[in-house]
């Protein structure tokens, strides 16, 4: 077999060269270190003033006024219990509380069944009433103060209870829907096809499939909704402002405040703050992972 020789061996090659490798691009390392401080600083302003109102809840009106910064020197609960019951908070709780039982719960029902038709079947003006919902987020709510004090007065609903739980879920539809219609749209259709193979009506359907998978969405808005009306003043300010006795949670602390001018119980205005952050805090907690699944999977197809 015969051997190339330098001779009758072909042209060689010139050495190829090697181009030097590009350093990495610092441009991710430099937003990610500016998106965690950004982070941090936001937490910091979150935290830092809500561990202050904790310490100033258990301190005396003195040490409130001489050392607003320092620690308490010895713990008062009787604050809590002043603003539980002198200050009437836990009046205004239960008030919240039994107008929140009605207002989320239509608020929800009413939501996930117009976002599952929006979501699923296709009619003539589909869009327009999507568009319509979606419209209703960017409605500032000091506008229609008039127009709904003028409907609910006329149908004799002013000051009461079922008229300001109307106009909460009124108020909390259009986010509801916005939201919830695009979760729907994430649910695989093959499982409501089989439902239907299955001889499943359209409200079982609803009712005993889609809204079981819909659950990680449900709690997110749900929460969502728990925060907005929990923290709503405007509304009940207007519509719910005869007898101090029925005042909701926010209107109470707007009242405590108000009389801290002549009566001069501090403690009990900042103990009153957080039993008013409380349920919110604690739902939080509890359904942490629920409500970051529910806004992922609907941002998600």
């Amino acid at each position: 077999m015969a051997t190339q020789t330098p001779e009758t061996a072909g042209p060689a090659r010139p050495a190829e060269k090697r181009t030097p490798q590009k350093e990495p691009k610092r441009e991710g390392a430099i937003m990610n270190v500016f998106s965690q401080g950004f982070l941090w600083l936001w937490a910091v302003m979150i935290i830092v003033p809500m561990v202050w109102i904790v310490l100033t809840s258990f301190k005396s009106e003195r040490e409130i006024a001489s050392d607003p910064l320092g620690l308490p020197s010895v713990f008062r609960w009787e604050n809590y219990v002043s603003a539980w019951n002198n200050a009437h908070i836990g009046q205004y709780f239960f008030n919240t509380l039994q107008v929140m039982v009605f207002s989320v719960t239509g608020t929800m029902l009413l939501g996930a069944m117009a976002a599952y038709v929006l979501a699923r079947y296709q009619f003539p003006g589909n869009k327009l009433l999507y568009f319509g919902f979606a419209s209703g987020m960017m409605f500032p709510v000091f506008l229609a103060l008039f127009p709904l004090f003028k409907t609910l007065d006329n149908v004799g609903l002013l000051y009461t209870y079922p008229g300001l739980i109307l106009v909460y879920i009124a108020y909390s539809l259009p986010f509801t829907v916005f939201f919830l219609t695009a979760f729907f749209r994430t649910l695989p259709s093959g499982v409501a096809e089989a439902a239907l193979i299955d001889g499943a009506g359209h409200y079982r359907l609803f009712f005993r499939v889609m809204l079981p998978m819909a659950k990680p969405g449900l709690i997110a808005i749900t929460i969502f909704n728990i925060i907005g009306q929990w923290n709503q003043f405007l509304l009940p300010l207007v519509l719910l402002n005869r007898d101090p006795d029925d005042a909701v949670i926010s209107q109470g602390l707007a009242n405590l405040a108000l009389r801290q001018g002549y009566e001069g119980d501090p403690g009990a205005l900042f103990a009153g703050t957080v039993l008013a952050m409380i349920p919110i805090f604690i739902a939080y907690v509890i359904f942490q992972r629920q409500i970051q699944a529910g806004l992922t999977a609907g941002a998600i197809k």
